[in-house]
């Protein structure tokens, strides 16, 4: 596979996907919602939405490897983005690659974070040829940190977000680990 091609990825019920030209209005209509984004700092503008796809895009080009946009095969109907990105933030445990994802309120609740988010580690830790992911999120968002132990990560540590400001309600976060080595020993 060369940089330029973008993988997708199947599960028994997703399909992770290159993004398309229809993902970007539900995927704004996602980042807009309160409910989607607790545990973020603030909503996101139409045009940070589409620049995040942007980034993933040109992530793929340069790296092989990006965040998909998640499709429910059975309907064909878009619901989130899972994969891998690089964090654009300074901190002790950086450079690293961040396993994430962000679905859409109404497909919470069924598993799909967990099915995307193994099929991305696969991915990782053999085309990709990544040694170590990371995750993490605010300490107030335990489905997340849910996911991150259902796909064999482990807690490492918790950190103040250098992004955000002494006090805020979200600084506090949890950073989980998952080596290569620890992955193929589940598998």
């Amino acid at each position: 596979m060369t940089l330029n091609q973008r993988p997708e990825l199947t599960t028994d019920r997703l399909l992770l996907r290159q993004w398309k030209d229809s993902d970007y209005e539900p995927f704004a209509a996602m980042n807009a919602d309160p409910v989607v984004m607790e545990h973020f700092p603030a909503l996101s503008t139409r045009a940070e939405s589409d620049a995040l796809i942007e980034r993933t895009e040109a992530l793929f080009a340069e790296r092989g490897f990006g965040l998909w946009a998640v499709e429910v095969k059975e309907t064909g109907q878009f619901i989130g983005f899972t994969g891998l990105a690089v964090p654009r933030f300074e901190a002790h445990f950086l450079p690293a690659v961040e396993i994430g994802w962000r679905l859409a309120k109404d497909a919470w609740g069924n598993g799909y974070a967990t099915e995307a988010a193994r099929a991305s580690l696969a991915y990782a830790f053999g085309p990709a040829g990544l040694e170590e992911l990371v995750s993490f999120t605010a300490t107030t968002n335990t489905p997340s940190q849910r996911v991150m132990e259902r796909i064999g990560m482990t807690h490492a540590e918790d950190f103040d977000h250098p992004r955000l400001p002494a006090g805020h309600r979200l600084e506090r976060h949890v950073l989980y680990r998952i080596t290569r080595a620890q992955w193929e020993s589940s598998q």
